[in-house]
């Protein structure tokens, strides 16, 4: 794990209950990082935390200087941890995250955050593009509903074909476990 850093992507007010972007399972996921976040803590290993301000126009949440932009308390930087923002979904887009990773010579990734299908996944995938390698904790990774051609697809199948897309031949982009399992050692 010397070589490994946690990853925690967009864990924002706006995403949880009451917020102007809410999903399905956000309080569990947060509440699983917060988990993945305390041994991060206690093994004193590198933490980043991404923050998605909207800029785009159009942008109904995430805005600039409101409290849905802020980190969930759950989660919350401290002092010594990386915070990373970003303005789009892929977290190495236009930021400095790759920089830093590989001036602290990680070559590993703990990934979770919100959402599964957009900014989880466009960041694993451009970080297996990169060269990491990367674990995703699935129950500490959110989603919601969406539409298809006038049908809804629930928040779970979306969560469930994200992760199986993203592990599929062999876990090439990521290997996915659940919070019980990674804290075992599994």
């Amino acid at each position: 794990m010397e070589k490994t850093a946690l990853l925690i992507i967009d864990v924002q007010n706006d995403y949880f209950p009451s917020g102007k972007m809410e999903l399905a399972g956000a309080q569990q996921a947060g509440s699983n990082s917060q988990k993945i976040l305390a041994y991060f803590r206690e093994n004193n290993l590198p933490v980043v935390h991404i923050k998605h301000i909207a800029i785009n126009e159009g942008a109904d949440f995430f805005l600039p200087n409101t409290y849905g932009v802020e980190i969930n308390t759950l989660v919350a930087p401290k002092s010594n941890e990386k915070v990373i923002v970003k303005h789009f979904p892929n977290s190495f887009r236009e930021t400095d995250l790759l920089t830093y990773l590989q001036k602290e010579k990680i070559e590993s990734l703990v990934i979770t955050g919100m959402m599964t299908d957009v900014c989880v996944d466009s960041t694993t995938r451009a970080a297996f593009d990169l060269g990491f390698n990367n674990t995703i904790i699935g129950d500490a990774t959110a989603t919601r509903d969406r539409e298809l051609n006038g049908e809804i697809v629930k928040a779970a199948e979306v969560q469930r074909s994200f992760l199986a897309g993203i592990s599929a031949l062999g876990s090439l982009y990521a290997e996915i476990v659940n919070t019980r399992e990674f804290l075992q050692g599994k």
